[in-house]
């Protein structure tokens, strides 16, 4: 799932090189953290949310069957 988010994410800003995700596991749910350049938040947040919304959304489409939650965070 990290391979999932890490090209969406690096498809969205500026600068690749400085995308990473981290993911953490918690009980049934794992955490994936994604943190880019300050210049580079605004894109992938976008306006109201949207895009951080639509990720979001990806995330939780593929891993239906799994019974597993993902959970999507952006770090500012």
């Amino acid at each position: 799932m990290e391979e999932l988010v890490k090209y969406i994410v690096t498809s969205l800003v500026d600068n690749e090189d400085e995308v990473k995700i981290e993911s953490t596991r918690e009980g049934d749910s794992i955490n994936i953290l994604v943190t880019v350049a300050p210049d580079d938040v605004g894109k992938v947040i976008g306006k109201n949310g949207r895009i951080a919304q639509s990720i979001r959304a990806i995330v939780k489409s593929v891993s239906a069957k799994e019974k597993i939650r993902y959970n999507v965070k952006i770090n500012k």
